[in-house]
């Protein structure tokens, strides 16, 4: 099994984020958590992703929501600078693996990618279907060994299948990034992250009053919890947070090399030893990554 020594990284890091923000709730505190951790990130840019749910009319008009959301985000956390990083992603899905789809996004990240290098590698956080991404990848495959990708993605590879929202969206994409060979940290939905949940109680006492952007946040995920639960009591994983929770300094969560999984369009892993590593996160410290994201938010 050939490894790329992926290694969580010290000190502040140059970061390229990903994101379909309009799709749910959890992309807002990550992106949160990441432009007001700047002691920790120098956010080099913000990609907006397709995402196509109840949220959205086609994978275009989620991105196109999620660029605009984007811009919300950086108002409430007032970061309306670097509303100049921001570009839109893929109007589509990839047809298969061998093309990409253009957009200002994917060029960007190639254009950012090669002015790093493996010793000095730029890292992608990507929380939504990761078209981008694997855009720019088979754009130029020399940004290979310039990006560390941890991607928010798949379920664990014990569980039964893999239809998780960002894999399935485009399984092509999950593809061409789980066999380029980049250096690539999963974190799995399903049976990982999905321990992960807050309830409103636990964000009214934490958050609730503190400022315009955590009162945004409680109310839009009070809201759409309820809107989707029907049940009186309710928790929600708020997913992403966690793939941002993986660079940050600090021992947040666990994880080991494993070969690269192999994602079946049928919505299933296949698996071979002779895959080369990426590094696979098994278990989240659920209190203490909570409490940073908590006090980080806060902050005025």
């Amino acid at each position: 099994m050939k490894s790329n020594c992926i290694v969580k990284p010290t000190g502040k890091i140059d970061v390229v984020i990903d994101t379909d923000t309009f799709n749910e709730i959890d992309d807002q505190f990550a992106l949160a958590l990441l432009i007001k951790s700047n002691d920790t990130f120098n956010t080099k840019a913000i990609h907006a992703a397709p995402f196509f749910n109840m949220n959205s009319l086609s994978p275009a008009d989620g991105m196109e929501k999620s660029y605009n959301e984007i811009f919300n985000i950086l108002s409430l956390a007032g970061f309306d600078e670097l509303g100049k990083n921001v570009k839109k992603g893929s109007d589509r899905y990839l047809i298969d693996e061998t093309n990409p789809v253009d957009s200002d996004a994917a060029v960007n990240l190639v254009q950012l990618a090669m002015q790093y290098t493996k010793e000095n590698p730029l890292y992608v956080i990507a929380i939504g279907a990761v078209t981008n991404v694997a855009s720019a990848i088979l754009m130029n495959r020399d940004i290979i060994d310039r990006i560390v990708l941890v991607w928010l993605g798949g379920h664990a590879h014990h569980w039964p299948d893999t239809r998780e929202f960002n894999m399935a969206q485009d399984v092509a994409a999950a593809r061409v990034v789980f066999g380029c060979g980049c250096a690539l940290v999963q974190l799995p939905c399903m049976g990982v992250v999905s321990a992960f949940t807050t309830t409103g109680a636990e964000l009214q006492q934490h958050l609730k009053g503190k400022n315009a952007l955590c009162n945004y946040l409680v109310d839009h995920t009070i809201k759409t919890a309820i809107r989707d639960s029907d049940m009186e009591t309710w928790s929600r994983p708020i997913w992403d947070v966690t793939a941002v929770g993986w660079l940050l300094n600090g021992d947040y969560m666990l994880d080991y090399l494993v070969p690269s999984p192999i994602p079946q369009y049928d919505h299933h892993y296949s698996f071979d030893h002779n895959r080369h590593a990426i590094r696979y996160v098994y278990h989240i410290h659920r209190d203490a990554l909570f409490k940073v994201l908590f006090d980080t938010l806060a902050q005025n």
